[in-house]
């Protein structure tokens, strides 16, 4: 049976007293157990709490390391921290760039229930897929207020000159992306080249043409 700590008062799931245990045994998150350590996911919980609790679905990596030195289980060193974080990118439980980190594809999808039980007073959902909405963008309208994934945005307003909120009309004041299309493969491109290049002649071939010509 695997379990997350999760140091958060206010939750009676499991024992709520200082901290409250979730139980993930029915989910792929029980792999978090066997492979880190207490102290460990307590610094991805509360990098969670960090990323939620943010405008922009990020958290800086000097947030990070000032939260390691204040973990109940175990405090962790800068380097040690740094090694955890590189562990987590590496498993693909976060994204990190430019030094900021924001959950990944993966950790919303597995951790979805988790993080909308845990956060439910804090975590939107996108109005477009319904999902969690961390990194994304939001109506202004004080009175709405809905969030729309960044990659949603770009499909629900793509060729619209005049965007408007789809819940109450106001107008979209935001930048809208372009649509995310994945990179070709490299042998596609490396082909594609070939195919566009002309040969290069060589210096026989050259004679020979101008021996051609002048008969």
């Amino acid at each position: 049976m695997g379990s997350l700590m999760v140091p958060r008062q206010g939750l009676s799931t499991g024992i709520a007293v200082r901290h409250t245990v979730v139980n993930m045994a029915e989910t792929d998150v029980t792999r978090m157990s066997t492979d880190y350590a207490d102290n460990e996911l307590e610094l991805f919980r509360k990098t969670m709490d960090l990323i939620v609790d943010s405008d922009n679905g990020t958290a800086s990596s000097t947030d990070i390391l000032n939260c390691a030195d204040s973990l109940q289980t175990k405090k962790l060193k800068k380097r040690e921290t740094e090694h955890v974080l590189n562990r987590l990118v590496q498993d693909k439980w976060l994204n990190e760039k430019n030094g900021d980190y924001s959950l990944s594809t993966r950790c919303i999808m597995e951790m979805e229930p988790y993080i909308r039980m845990l956060y439910q007073d804090q975590v939107k959902v996108c109005h477009i897929c319904h999902n969690v909405a961390l990194q994304c963008q939001m109506c202004e309208n004080p009175t709405c207020g809905i969030k729309i994934h960044t990659p949603c945005v770009a499909r629900y307003f793509k060729g619209r000159t005049d965007p408007r909120c789809p819940a109450c009309e106001d107008f979209w004041p935001h930048e809208v992306p372009d649509v995310y299309r994945p990179p070709s493969s490299q042998s596609e491109t490396q082909s594609a080249a070939k195919e566009n290049t002309a040969p290069t002649p060589t210096p026989r071939s050259t004679a020979q043409a101008r021996r051609t010509k002048r008969s």
